[in-house]
């Protein structure tokens, strides 16, 4: 079993983008692979985001990544400006191993910081034990349609006061 690397936690950077955009894919085709079928992966995130759209997503929000002492980003997540844990997404091989709660606290902390008093995520079947062993709530199962495909993802809340 691997343990997690020392792992400092910054600001995503534009420069960043092409990584988080590979970590994203191998999460979804090869970590999520274990609740979602490969019809369901390919639907959800068919190659590599590119381009600014993925970009301008990352660097809108209050986005982190965990990068290990190599340089190699393990994992990132980001909150909106409205308390919405947009993206949450480790490295398949770091899955398990504390790098998403390395990052969900200090993603928390920013939260708190700024005053927000709710937070809501749409999680997937993976990210939602993760969640719920932090409190998070379960406010509805959802279908959502990707590219013809109809995936399960549950919106959950958590208050921080």
């Amino acid at each position: 079993m691997t343990e997690m690397p020392p792992v400092t936690i910054r600001a995503f950077q534009r420069e960043d983008a092409p990584a988080t955009a590979t970590l994203f894919f191998r999460a979804v085709h090869e970590g999520a692979r274990t609740r979602y079928s490969a019809a369901e992966c390919t639907a959800w995130c068919p190659e590599p985001p590119a381009g600014s759209s993925w970009v301008d997503r990352l660097a809108e929000a209050w986005t982190l990544v965990a990068e290990t002492e190599g340089a190699e980003i393990a994992g990132f997540m980001s909150l909106t400006p409205e308390g919405v844990v947009d993206m949450a997404y480790v490295a398949p091989k770091w899955m398990g191993k504390g790098v998403a709660l390395v990052l969900y606290s200090a993603l928390i902390a920013r939260a708190r910081e700024v005053g927000l008093a709710r937070l809501t995520t749409d999680a997937s079947h993976l990210a939602r034990p993760f969640f719920e062993r932090r409190g998070w709530r379960l406010l509805t199962e959802q279908q959502v349609e990707r590219h013809g495909v109809r995936l399960t993802n549950f919106k959950m809340a958590s208050d921080l006061a």
